[in-house]
C-alpha cells in the first residue's frame, strides 16, 4: 500500500508540473502577439527603390530650368501636383504673387500633398521645386545670369520625396504626411548684387499654412540630397531648433548603414526653408543639406552652376536619404 500512494503522489506531481509548464509556455506565446510585443515587434520599413526617385528627378529637368515666369516652371508645377494626386494625396496648389529682392513679381505655387488629411497627428517632408535663374558660381561668367538645371539642388530632394509619397499609396502610416514642395527658394540675390530674397516660398507658406492653424509633430526639410559622395553634417539652426530630431535622423542613418552618409559632427549654418518652418509656426524642423568643408562655399562644385545636371545626381545617395527617411517614419509611436 505505501508502494502505491507514492506513485500516485509522484503521478500527480508531474500532471501538476507538467499543467504549469504548458500554463507558463502559454502565457509567454501570448505576451510576445500582445502587450509585451510591441517592444520587440520587428516594424516592416518598406525598401527605398533609387531607381523611381531618380527616376522623378530626370522628369522635372526635363522641363529644363524651373524659373518662375517660365513655362518649363509651369509644366513641372503640374507633373508634380500630378504625381502627388496619383499616389493619393489630396492636394494644394497655393498660388501666390511674390517679389524678388530686385522688385520682379513672380507667380510662385507652393505644391503640398497630403496624406490622410483629416489626421491631426501630423509630419512635414519638404523640398523646394524651382530651379536658379543664375548660374551665378559658374567658372565661365559668361554664363552667371544662365538660368541652371537644379538637378541635385532642388530636383532630387523632390524625387526622393516623390518615391516617399509612392510608398505611401502602398502602405499607410498611424501618422498623417505632408510632402510639401517649397516655390521661389532659389531667386537669391548673386553675389555682386548684395544678399537676401531667398526662401519667398517658404516664408509665404508659414504666414499663411494651407491648413488655418496647422500643425506637426516635426518637420524635415532636403535641399542638395541627391549629389554623388554627398556628406550630411548637422546643421547648426537644426540643432538649434530641433536637435532631438537630428538625433532621431542620425540614429535611423546610423542603424541602416548610412552613416558614411550622415556624419556625426556641426556643419555650418544655412539660411534655408526650413527657418521659416520653426520661426512662424514654431514646427521643429530640421534640414538634411549636403556640406562640404573643402570647398568656399561649402557645397559641392557644381552648386549654382550649369554642371548642377543629371550627371550631379547619385541613386547611391537618394538611396541613403530615402530609406532613412522610411526608417523613420515607419518606426513612429
Amino acid at each position: 500500500m505505501h508502494g502505491t500512494l507514492t506513485d500516485i503522489c509522484i503521478y500527480m506531481i508531474n500532471k501538476l508540473f507538467i499543467i504549469a509548464v504548458l500554463f507558463s509556455c502559454s502565457s509567454c506565446k501570448q505576451n510576445t502577439q500582445s502587450g509585451v510585443s510591441g517592444e520587440v515587434k520587428k516594424i516592416s520599413v518598406p525598401s527605398f527603390n533609387p531607381d523611381s526617385a531618380y527616376q522623378y528627378t530626370a522628369n522635372q529637368v526635363a522641363f529644363g530650368p524651373r524659373v518662375p515666369n517660365t513655362e518649363a516652371h509651369r509644366q513641372c508645377g503640374r507633373y508634380l501636383a500630378g504625381e502627388l494626386k496619383r499616389f493619393g494625396a489630396t492636394v494644394v496648389e497655393q498660388e501666390a504673387i511674390l517679389y524678388t529682392y530686385n522688385n520682379i513679381a513672380l507667380n510662385a505655387k507652393n505644391i503640398i500633398g497630403s496624406f490622410q488629411p483629416e489626421n491631426k497627428d501630423r509630419i512635414l517632408l519638404a523640398a523646394h521645386w524651382d530651379s536658379r535663374p543664375f548660374a551665378d558660381h559658374d567658372a565661365n561668367p559668361a554664363n552667371h545670369r544662365t538660368p541652371i538645371d537644379g538637378a541635385n539642388d532642388g530636383a532630387g530632394a523632390c524625387g526622393i520625396l516623390l518615391e516617399i509619397a509612392r510608398q505611401l499609396s502602398v502602405q499607410q502610416l498611424a501618422t498623417g504626411i505632408d510632402i510639401l514642395f517649397f516655390d521661389a527658394e532659389d531667386w537669391g540675390a548673386p553675389e555682386s548684387d548684395g544678399l537676401g530674397g531667398w526662401c519667398l516660398g517658404s516664408e509665404y507658406w508659414a504666414q499663411h499654412p494651407h491648413v488655418r492653424n496647422y500643425k506637426a509633430r516635426y518637420g524635415i526639410l532636403l535641399d542638395m540630397a541627391s549629389a554623388k559622395d554627398a556628406v550630411f553634417y548637422k546643421e547648426i539652426y537644426s540643432l538649434y531648433y530641433a536637435g532631438n530630431i537630428v538625433k532621431k535622423v542620425w540614429d535611423a542613418a546610423q542603424a541602416g548603414g548610412y552613416g558614411s552618409y550622415f556624419v556625426d559632427r556641426q556643419g555650418g549654418s544655412i539660411m534655408d526653408d526650413h527657418i521659416a518652418v520653426n520661426k512662424y509656426l514654431k514646427i521643429p524642423c530640421i534640414d538634411i543639406i549636403q556640406y562640404d568643408p573643402d570647398t568656399d562655399t561649402g557645397f559641392g562644385h557644381y552648386w549654382h552652376t550649369l554642371n548642377d545636371n543629371m550627371d550631379a545626381v547619385s541613386k547611391e545617395t537618394q538611396k541613403a536619404v530615402g530609406q532613412t527617411l522610411l526608417h523613420v517614419l515607419f518606426n513612429e509611436k
